[in-house]
């Protein structure tokens, strides 16, 4: 690196420059062993150089503009790849995951303007159509590829190769959000975004990008007229935030992941049925804790941009039905289903049978959704299952609304998303039915169960904790985010410095992806 530096600049760098710029340049070039995570003490220190020069130039809304998106575009290569090769009907050509999700940005904007500002309905139409089918065939490219080919394969016997495709990080959400606007300009819910630039500037938000929430822009764009005011509450709520986040991944979630749930559904017949089971409560806290951690840091880190994200979790395991489940879990993605799935096809406006298999078929596709796999599709059709079932007797029976019945409903409406998390998690079908089968043979031996809980001492420890935290009555959190709120900036400090201490102490390796990347 010296020499071509020297050769080209006619500059001769010092020894030890070339010897810094050996020892940290490969930290800002992509590597697939260390993405940047909200997670990692890297994103810290590159956040807080962002970040003041966002401040510093929020009063030049233009280059402000600029600024993030070209960091957004930095920070989704690296934390998601450089180039990815495309064999596309004998053609192969390559491109950086960057520019595809420029080229959905701006094909998406220029052909929404186009059908907005388009007086003839039938015109209207064929572009919204266009748009939402591009989109969804780019997803279905790159996600669903190798999936039709093994379904080929398996039904006619063939033997068709399957394709070198690296799913790009993100895409599942920026394409939603895509058809979301499209929609939304064709229903006349909004109007389009300003420019280019801003509508760049919502796809790209990188708090956001690379695993959701999935914002609707006529809830986004309209804040990227304020100017940026950072009240003290809201600086404390974000700081708040990310510090809940960061405990609930890196601490909770990684921690039962790396020294238990991953042992167990990597080998489930290697293990008692106990330990199966308590995999399972395992794994039901940690995609909670993962998943909603994310979600916690995006919505901090907004905050202090000035950006208000609504929750995306609201204590789903609190549910006293499914029905409910799917208002409090990912509610960007329920909510989306909802709006332009559900609705789609129909909803409730077709008569009772066709709003069951409506709701159904919604299920079925954000199954699907999740991944190429069809213990995702399983996934997706037990929950839209007991989504109609729940409807069906809800008409003929009316549960009494008393503390017992509520616990009831809970623990049913939690065990059976636990179960259903069984098919989420495992490899294959035949690894969630060695699971079940195996927690099928749990026999009383209390004895065996405290040697077990003795051996994963710290396992259990953390998943108590979590799931406390997790049940923890409204009234209770509420009193500690504003005690955190009144507390001097030196406490708010050595808490955070603190969790940071703790994490570093539980982490048995490196910063660990966010189980919402694979999809």
């Amino acid at each position: 690196m010296k020499e071509f530096f020297d050769k080209i600049s006619g500059i001769y760098l010092p020894d030890y420059i070339d010897d810094l710029i050996q020892e940290f340049g490969h930290m800002f070039v992509f590597n697939p062993e260390h993405r940047l995570l909200f997670n990692s003490i890297f994103f810290l220190g590159f956040f807080l150089v962002f970040y003041t020069i966002y401040v510093l130039s929020a009063k030049h809304d233009h280059f402000r503009k600029w600024y993030l998106i070209a960091f957004s575009l930095y920070f989704y290569y690296l934390a998601g790849g450089d180039t990815i090769a495309i064999n596309l009907f004998g053609f192969h050509f390559s491109l950086n995951y960057f520019i595809l999700l420029v080229i959905c940005a701006v094909v998406t904007h220029l052909l929404a303007n186009k059908m907005y500002y388009t007086e003839k309905r039938s015109t209207q139409k064929f572009l919204l159509i266009l748009i939402i089918a591009g989109n969804l065939l780019m997803l279905a490219y790159f996600k669903y590829t190798n999936f039709f080919i093994q379904n080929l394969n398996a039904l006619f016997h063939g033997d068709f190769a399957l394709q070198n495709i690296i799913l790009p990080i993100g895409i599942s959400f920026f394409v939603f959000e895509a058809i979301s606007y499209a929609v939304d300009l064709y229903r006349k819910q909004m109007k389009p975004a300003g420019s280019l630039l801003d509508f760049c500037f919502y796809i790209t938000f990188f708090p956001k990008l690379v695993a959701g929430p999935i914002i609707r822009a006529k809830d986004f764009l309209p804040q990227m007229k304020n100017k940026l005011h950072l009240s003290k509450e809201d600086a404390s709520a974000a700081i708040f935030l990310i510090l809940i986040g960061l405990i609930k991944k890196a601490v909770i979630s990684d921690y039962i992941s790396t020294n238990f749930v991953d042992r167990v559904f990597d080998s489930p017949m290697s293990y008692t049925a106990f330990e199966n089971l308590m995999s399972v409560y395992g794994y039901t806290l940690q995609i909670y804790c993962d998943f909603s951690g994310y979600s916690d840091m995006a919505i901090g880190l907004s905050l202090l941009m000035g950006f208000h994200i609504p929750p995306n979790f609201l204590t789903p395991y609190k549910s006293q039905s499914i029905t409910e489940f799917w208002r409090r879990w990912h509610i960007s993605l329920s909510s989306w289903l909802r709006d332009y799935l559900y609705i789609s096809l129909g909803g409730n406006r077709k008569g009772k049978i066709r709003t069951y298999i409506n709701l159904f078929l919604t299920m079925l596709i954000g199954g699907l959704w999740h991944g190429a796999s069809w213990k995702f599709v399983m996934w997706g059709g037990l929950h839209g299952a007991i989504l109609g079932v729940e409807r069906f007797f809800k008409q003929f029976i009316k549960v009494p609304d008393n503390r017992f019945s509520r616990i009831i409903c809970i623990l049913f409406t939690f065990h059976f998303v636990a179960f259903c998390w069984i098919f989420f998690r495992a490899d294959s079908f035949e690894s969630a039915g060695k699971v079940i089968s195996n927690i099928g043979k749990l026999t009383f031996a209390p004895n065996e169960w405290l040697a077990i809980l003795e051996g994963y001492k710290n396992v259990f420890i953390l998943l108590v904790i979590g799931y406390i935290m997790h049940f923890l009555p409204e009234k209770l959190v509420n009193s500690i985010k504003a005690g955190f709120n009144n507390t001097p900036l030196i406490v708010k400090a050595a808490i955070a410095g603190l969790i940071f201490w703790t994490i570093f102490a539980t982490a048995s390796s490196g910063p660990q992806p966010f189980i919402y990347f694979q999809f």
